[in-house]
């Protein structure tokens, strides 16, 4: 079993080592130690982390992909295991168990005494009990008050293990709770009544809470709750349980749609609007369940004689309700910073042996100290923060030891992983998003004089104050590229994020000698990549900026609200509620999007497919007719094609204010519409009615997995950025407008410096031209670049602490206009049946491409390919509503083999060409959950 342990510690300032020092990188987890040495943070002039790069080991911590550093305080326990959803400690302080996302293993259980892992339950290779289920809930696993069961929630189900003395599981009993209405029981916490005697769950996709028998599963009672109900727990005979959607709708409330639920939403900021915490009295189960009324998204519940705190995770605040009068009594703030009140996200809560509470925070990977009195009218003071690693969840006491379970640990860190992109592209292994940690850090409290030095850290590790929100004064400032003061003049007015899919930075740039790459890594280089290289000649190459999210769903939610909310981090073992929150008013947090931002600076926006949720096309609209719609009207037909009844799409989203501004006819992520059709219709919108301030475009084709093999969507992907540059490019608008040109996360390739690498683009007469751009930037630092130019408010303290990229603009234009480079690679190579406007001869195809875009499938395999075919077309990423990163693993990668050879030649280690139902290991889903 792979898990690290070593001690840390955090101290004071030190001066930080620049990229051309000797440095010391993190080891793949399970082979060494992590190697940690003194010192603080210090900053740079061109941003808070200087030239730095993500996985390295500095004086002062590890540098992530999220504009933090990592260092905590005491000792950490790493896993290599997936991202941690929850955990437990047992009654005796012996044990702690994790469920865990992303690696197939659902359930860790680690000997406290002694800081092993001691087990593994799930489906990966290796594992100490193999489980069939590989679903994880909200909340953590549950002990039973003896220590003799431990529960785990999955989607449909109750899984209860024997603990063994020695605190492994025995075999695991499943028992199923049914689903309702067509939506599944996603049970959270769990916990046993007072007595022992019955297991209340809350069940999160049902808006109920049931009480069953611990022996048998059978349900006793039902009551219905509020909306999303996640954490329990007694006071009493009073069973409390956190409602994380709040009340129920009222008649003409405005709602917005949270797995079936109305959820009482604004309209605008498309964010919940109430949070509640119900109150049911157990031992009179038909009086009438009560409720009080708490902050945004109430998560955590921690009771305290009288006292019953409770986290609220949108509002950044826990509330202190007196349990013997069931009202909030006090709401303690848990926004550390002065200059952003949004996104810290407390979202556990514990009472140290002192009285002393500790709540994490998990957006600022920290642990916030308060003294409390112990009655819950005393006013609670701040004292302090102690860092921690990457997004503290849980925390719990054992003695005189406080432990804290880490989600992401130390970051991607863990394995390198293998990328197989089919025909025309190398085989290849490195870092990667899914290669997820996750740890438990533990040490003794501190005294409130260390902890106030221990806050200086979380400061600097946080980027806290390096680079304050300046506001404009008046309208003296002189117009440059990106205001250093919020609401000076820009010399841009108009700007573009074009959003793609899942590339890393090697991947499409590790063969440009210029910059930091390894060409080892590169899948799709020059070749197929020919506009991006060129305008990363022209405009310049960032070889130093990181993409956050381990997936789409966290990708999409970085960009348009500069964090991914609790809410998506923890609904990451199952993804039922959700997966893209375009359709969940819980995935919002509450100061609302990119757009609203820049429509509450008075500037306009417009949207072109970016988190919309619906998309509805035309029966027997195939990749090959959008493609041969697209090539007509390139060649001068008749524009009015593009929304012929036979291909026009219809996009819609369930958030209001991003609906008002979706142009409806601009196809959402469906990877069997090309890019090149998207850009028709974004050039004749263009052109008739010219840009918005700010302009959000999705070009989802480099996200693979339609008609054509992978390096021909990519290029299709390619070839569109190029055009919608080439056509800004030679407008009036040019000479005001700025192009940012973005992957939504990077999750399917490799990277030798880290997963989170990714390729963009700064393009703009003020863009720097030339150059190679080596300074530590994320999705963040763009989005607040956005949010400069613009004069938007930043949406929260991620957002607020990110330095603009200063470096990336120059203060004279070079109004010189790009040119489209064409594509190398034939846009229909591999697509079957050809399209009826022939195959594509731009370029000329010859020799092996030619005769691989044209190649039959052997008539022996055609029964096997067309099941194949029936397969794809029936993915999430395929439907009629598609969503991206669906596919379970085993499925794809056989796919993408045979599809790569014509279906000539078995997968590596197949005695055969396998059907869809013969692949081994095809139950297995996405390592998202899906």
């Amino acid at each position: 079993m792979q898990v690290t342990r070593q001690r840390l510690s955090a101290s004071g300032p030190a001066p930080e080592r620049r990229r051309t020092t000797r440095r010391v990188r993190v080891a793949a987890a399970g082979t060494a130690a992590l190697t940690i040495v003194g010192g603080g943070i210090a900053t740079a002039a061109t941003g808070g982390f200087g030239n730095r790069t993500v996985g390295t080991q500095y004086a002062n911590g590890l540098q992530v992909s999220d504009n933090q550093v990592i260092k905590p305080i005491g000792s950490r326990i790493m896993t290599e295991y997936g991202k941690f959803m929850g955990s437990t400690v047992s009654a005796d302080g012996r044990f702690l168990a994790a469920s865990s996302a992303d690696k197939n293993v659902v359930l860790q259980v680690f000997d406290l005494a002694t800081g092993k892992l001691i087990d593994r339950v799930g489906k990966a290779a290796g594992v100490d009990q193999k489980l069939a289920d590989g679903s994880v809930g909200q909340e953590g696993p549950t002990y039973s008050p003896d220590g003799k069961f431990l529960w785990l929630s999955q989607q449909d189900a109750l899984t209860r293990f024997p603990v063994n003395a020695d605190g492994t599981l025995g075999t695991a009993s499943r028992f199923a709770l049914p689903q309702v209405g067509g939506h599944s029981a996603l049970p959270g916490r769990s916990v046993y009544s007072p007595d022992g005697s019955t297991l209340y769950v809350a069940v999160n996709g049902q808006n109920t809470v049931v009480a069953l028998d611990p022996s048998t599963g059978a349900v006793r009672q039902t009551w219905n709750v509020g909306i999303a109900p996640r954490h329990l727990t007694f006071v009493g005979g009073k069973l409390y349980v956190s409602n994380e959607g709040g009340r129920q709708a009222r008649p003409g409330e405005p709602t917005i749609n949270s797995y079936g639920s109305d959820v009482p939403s604004d309209p605008y900021l498309g964010t919940s609007t109430t949070g509640t915490v119900s109150v049911i009295d157990t031992a009179a189960p038909s009086t009438a369940v009560k409720s009080i009324d708490v902050g945004l998204h109430p998560t955590a519940l921690y009771a305290a004689g009288n006292a019953l705190f409770v986290a609220n995770t949108n509002s950044d605040t826990v509330s202190v309700i007196d349990t013997r009068k069931d009202a909030v009594v006090q709401t303690i703030a848990t926004q550390p910073w002065p200059k952003a009140k949004v996104g810290y996200e407390p979202t556990g809560i514990a009472l140290a042996k002192d009285g002393r509470l500790l709540v994490t925070l998990g957006r600022a990977n920290a642990v916030a100290v308060y003294r409390y009195a112990g009655t819950p009218q005393a006013p609670v003071g701040y004292v302090g923060l102690l860092p921690t690693d990457y997004y503290p969840s849980d925390v719990a006491t054992v003695g005189n030891r406080v432990v804290v379970t880490n989600t992401r640990g130390i970051d991607a860190r863990g394995p390198a992983i293998t990328t197989n992109k089919g025909y025309g592209v190398p085989v290849v292994s490195g870092h990667d998003t899914h290669s997820t940690t996750a740890s438990l850090t533990s040490f003794t409290l501190p005294s409130d004089k260390e902890i106030d030095r221990y806050t200086a850290t979380v400061f600097a590790q946080n980027d806290w104050g390096h680079d304050d929100v300046k506001q404009a004064e008046g309208n003296r400032a002189k117009a440059v590229p990106v205001p250093v003061r919020l609401g000076d003049p820009s010399t841009i007015k108009h700007v573009f994020m074009i959003v793609k899919e899942n590339r890393t930075y090697d991947q499409v740039y590790g063969d440009d000698t210029r910059g930091n790459g390894d060409p080892s890594l590169v899948q799709f280089g020059q070749k197929v990549t020919p506009n991006q290289h060129a305008l990363a000649r022209q405009f310049g190459l960032y070889d130093n900026l990181y993409d956050i999210g381990t997936n789409s769903a966290e990708g999409h939610n970085w960009l348009m609200q500069g964090d991914n909310p609790e809410y998506t981090e923890s609904s990451a073992g199952e993804y039922v509620r959700s997966y893209d929150t375009e359709d969940d008013a819980l995935g919002h947090q509450r100061s609302g999007f990119l757009w609203t931002a820049v429509q509450s600076a008075g500037k306009t926006a417009r949207n072109y497919g970016e988190f919309t949720q619906f998309l509805t096309k035309p029966a027997g609209a195939t990749w090959q007719k959008y493609y041969c719609t697209a090539k007509q009207v390139e060649a001068g037909g008749d524009p009015s094609a593009l929304t012929d009844p036979s291909v026009k799409s219809d996009t819609e989203s369930p958030i209001p204010s991003l609906n008002a501004i979706t142009q409806h006819d601009y196809p959402k992520f469906d990877v069997n519409i090309p890019d090149i059709y998207r850009f028709q219709l974004w050039k004749q919108h263009f052109e008739k009615e010219g840009p918005a301030n700010f302009n959000m475009l999705w070009l989802s084709s480099d996200h693979t997995g339609g008609a054509p093999d992978a390096r021909a969507q990519v290029a299709d992907g390619d070839l569109a950025v190029g055009k919608v540059v080439d056509e800004i490019s030679h407008s009036k608008y040019w000479k005001d407008s700025a192009i940012f040109v973005v992957e939504d996360d990077s999750q399917d390739g490799a990277d030798h410096v880290d997963g989170h690498r990714a390729p963009v683009q700064v393009i703009s007469p003020w863009a720097q031209h030339g150059k190679v751009v080596s300074t530590y930037y994320s999705q963040i630092n763009m989005v607040r670049t956005i949010e400069q130019i613009l004069g938007a408010q930043p949406l929260n303290q991620k957002l607020a602490a990110a330095t603009p990229m200063f470096d990336a603009f120059q203060s004279k234009p070079d109004p010189t206009p790009f040119t489209t480079q064409p594509n190398q690679i034939p846009l229909t190579e591999q697509v079957n049946p050809a399209p009826a406007c022939g195959q594509d001869t731009t370029p000329a195809t010859s020799g092996a491409a030619a005769q691989q875009s044209s190649a039959t499938v052997p008539a022996s395999e055609k029964a096997v390919a067309a099941q194949w075919e029936a397969w794809r077309v029936k993915q999430g990423f395929n439907g009629s509503n598609p969503s991206p990163d669906t596919a379970a693993p085993e499925l794809m990668n056989r796919f993408t083999w045979y599809q790569a050879r014509n279906w000539s030649t078995p997968y590596p280690g197949d005695s055969k060409i396998y059907t869809p139902s013969q692949v081994p290991g095809g139950y297995i889903p996405s390592a998202d959950g899906q």
